[in-house]
């Protein structure tokens, strides 16, 4: 997917009124998600990501620290400076676009080393 493609889905599912605080919010999402998992399922997702989104998961960083959906939020919340139901809100709109960009195969294996519950951000139901 193209940049401009994938900032028009996530700017029309987050009802964003620019091109820019939408690829502000995928910055933010997509830098907490590279917190929250390892590197090479952040480096694989950055390699089906347009340029530059792609930035945000390749951080200089080591072992990927272990946080509940909650955290996620509240850490998406902090860097967009966001009240924590918007956090979700922006959450859901990037991570649901990430899902369109990527095979399912590899979305799968992505979801598969997070909690369940991390689904829904990808606008996947959690198993069970």
């Amino acid at each position: 997917m193209q940049l401009e493609e994938f900032l028009a889905q996530v700017r029309d599912r987050g009802e964003y009124r620019s091109r820019e605080e939408a690829e502000q919010v995928c910055e933010a999402v997509l830098w907490v998600l590279a917190t929250r998992i390892a590197p090479k399922e952040a480096d694989d997702l950055a390699a089906r990501l347009p340029a530059p989104l792609d930035d945000a998961l390749r951080l200089d960083r080591g072992r990927p620290e272990s946080f509940d959906c909650e955290e996620f939020l509240r850490r998406v919340s902090v860097q967009t400076g966001a009240q924590p139901r918007t956090a979700e809100w922006d959450a859901d709109a990037v991570l649901c676009t990430v899902a369109d960009a990527v095979p399912d195969a590899e979305l799968d294996h992505l979801l598969s080393a997070l909690p369940a519950r991390y689904a829904e951000f990808f606008g996947r139901l959690s198993p069970g």
